[in-house]
């Protein structure tokens, strides 16, 4: 059984499973909270700057009884100061887990072939799956289950939409992904989502996606990094706006959700995400409470 993180295909449904309901069984009741980071560390280096991230992960580490250890980008200096596998070595000798929120995913599977801790993916290039965990969550506690429910994505298929696929295959949810042309998800995540036992629909027209979907989800359509793609991403993206005509198509009853930060007036409306039926700020919420069951998921055994 894997011990890293790096992927929510790393997971298997039933793993997934017994996560899920350790994260809502911990969030309601704190004092069953296993202490498995007593008299330990938390390694978490950060290429990219964060705040849900940086402050859900410190938190769920102090709540397991562990000291998290923030690193900054230029206090390792990867591949220029050190190589990436140094410092994981390095971190490995102080710590019981290696978290990274990283530009390029290599970096994690670097870091994961050369230490015996687990490695958490925090953020990559391809994938999110902290955030994934953190949706799946907020979904089960709105809805009270998660199979059959139906999740509509619309914008850029990117690495919070990768990770959704291979969550909602293991779970039962089914996904349809709405995006202009250009900025499809990846083949290859298709294919390994469809491994799992369940494939992703595909759409351009955001109103054919919404269709009866019990959640609409997006993010922004220019993400950190990309900054010099912006205007060419606003041309593509136009049509694409979560907007309260595009809801009205969702089934009776459904939520939006967004991972956050947003960009109101673009992406989404302002009568959306601070509607009656935005769940984002208990998706934010979510974020801490799925890191932690992650953590003990990854640390049993070890």
């Amino acid at each position: 059984m894997t011990r890293h993180c790096l992927e929510l295909d790393d997971l298997d449904a039933a793993r997934l499973r017994t996560l899920l309901d350790n994260a809502r069984s911990w969030k309601d009741d704190a004092s069953a909270v296993p202490q498995v980071l007593s008299g330990r560390g938390v390694a978490a280096l950060f290429e990219k700057p964060s705040s849900r991230t940086r402050s859900s992960t410190e938190m769920a580490v102090v709540t397991l009884g562990g000291h998290p250890i923030y690193i900054r980008p230029d206090e390792v200096d990867l591949d220029r100061r050190e190589t990436v596998e140094d410092v994981a070595r390095t971190l490995a000798s102080y710590c019981a887990v290696i978290a990274a929120r990283v530009f390029s995913h290599s970096t994690l599977t670097r870091m994961r072939d050369a230490v015996a801790v687990p490695v958490v993916n925090l953020l990559s290039d391809v994938a999110h799956p902290c955030q994934a965990l953190a949706d799946l969550l907020t979904i089960e506690e709105h809805f009270g289950s998660l199979e059959g429910r139906r999740l509509a994505w619309v914008g850029d298929g990117n690495n919070v939409a990768s990770s959704l696929a291979f969550g909602a295959a293991l779970s039962g949810v089914e996904l349809i992904v709405a995006s202009p042309p250009g900025y499809e998800m990846d083949a290859e995540v298709l294919d390994r989502a469809s491994n799992l036992g369940a494939g992703v629909e595909l759409a351009t027209d955001p109103y054919e996606a919404v269709r009866g979907a019990d959640a609409v989800y997006t993010d922004v359509w220019t993400s950190m990094g990309q900054e010099d793609e912006a205007d060419a991403r606003r041309i593509a993206f136009s049509g694409y706006c979560v907007d309260t005509a595009l809801m009205a198509e969702a089934s009776d009853g459904a939520v939006f959700l967004h991972c956050l930060p947003a960009h109101r007036g673009e992406e989404v409306a302002a009568s959306v995400i601070d509607g009656p039926t935005s769940l984002v700020w208990q998706q934010a919420g979510n974020r801490m409470h799925a890191a932690r069951a992650l953590l003990v998921d990854l640390l049993e055994g070890v």
